[in-house]
């Protein structure tokens, strides 16, 4: 294993022990954002050989159930998904996996970017469940590594104009150099409607989409309050099991409500926005550990000392 980054969901289990219905129960190893040189293939396995440099797709589904066979293999209720109770992930030195869901990468893709695959590929999720395209009026709530990569993608996209929220101020400045159109400093405990009130005028008009990408209740609430009529909500990032929303506001409105689980599909894509140059993702990495240092790596990602936005782990590299 080359570079494995930190996730929220890593940071969640390390804390919190639960994310949901996932639970660790016993001790389990993180990490499903990465990227490996091939050490060795199967006799069977004809588009990979030793020394190809790979993105790993950390979902391995069953292939035949009827989710897989529509495509929709997320939902895959056998799904094999690293670090998620109570599977092992890959924060190691080496680590073994399905052939069929390593991507080769381009020479002028580096292991950081294909590690990187895996929350772009949550960001592209994120935007064809909503919708976006060409002259979208985007909001994405929540300026974390996921809020980031969606920003990205619905840029690649097309969107004419993207606003993102985030009560981090620093945050909101790295979005702006990522191509966010207007940003929002949001406050805890902030008028609802005021804030509802600050998306409308920064647009100029209700987006027509909007993306939370933080699971934070407020913002859960503010991106359905704040999309326009027959327009759709994405709700991204996973926060408390219950959460109390406008239902009545979104009927009377038509404002569809849409959740998302990973990914299906999208890695392909993922890699090829990388490759072209059309998803810069590389500046996310803010900070770099080696894998003796992961406690440390751990601690600057849940306490945010030192701004970071995408902290990553590299198993092949000694302690500086």
């Amino acid at each position: 294993m080359a570079c494995v980054g930190i996730c929220g969901s890593d940071v969640h289990y390390v804390v919190q022990g639960r994310i949901g219905d996932f639970i660790v129960k016993d001790p389990m190893i993180m990490g499903h954002e990465a990227s490996g040189i091939v050490a060795k293939v199967g006799k069977n396995v004809k588009h990979l050989k030793e020394g190809d440099r790979v993105a790993i797709e950390p979902g391995v589904p069953c292939r035949i159930c009827r989710f897989c066979k529509e495509g929709k293999y997320n939902l895959c209720p056998d799904i094999v998904f690293c670090a998620t109770p109570p599977v092992h992930g890959n924060l190691s030195r080496y680590y073994v996996h399905a052939a069929d869901f390593c991507y080769k990468l381009p020479d002028h893709v580096s292991l950081e970017e294909g590690a990187l695959l895996e929350p772009l590929s949550v960001g592209v999720h994120a935007c064809r469940r909503g919708g976006v395209g060409l002259g979208s009026t985007v909001l994405i709530t929540g300026a974390g590594p996921i809020g980031m990569v969606t920003l990205i993608t619905a840029k690649a996209m097309g969107a004419a104009k993207v606003l993102i929220t985030d009560i981090v101020d620093h945050r909101l400045g790295v979005a702006k150099e990522l191509g966010a159109d207007y940003t929002y400093l949001s406050t805890v405990g902030e008028d609802e409607q005021e804030a509802v009130r600050t998306v409308h005028s920064l647009l100029a008009e209700p987006p027509d989409i909007s993306i939370d990408c933080s699971g934070a209740e407020a913002n859960i609430r503010l991106a359905i309050l704040a999309t326009k009529s027959g327009g759709v909500a994405v709700i991204v990032g996973m926060g408390a099991p219950e959460v109390k929303i406008p239902l009545v506001n979104a009927l009377a409105r038509e404002v569809d409500i849409r959740g998302i689980f990973r990914y299906a599909n999208e890695y392909p894509i993922a890699l090829s926005m990388v490759a072209s140059g059309a998803a810069k993702v590389k500046q996310l990495i803010t900070h770099n550990f080696s894998l003796e240092d992961t406690i440390e790596a751990f601690e600057v990602a849940k306490t945010g000392v030192g701004n970071p936005i995408k902290v990553m782990i590299h198993p092949l590299k000694e302690r500086a």
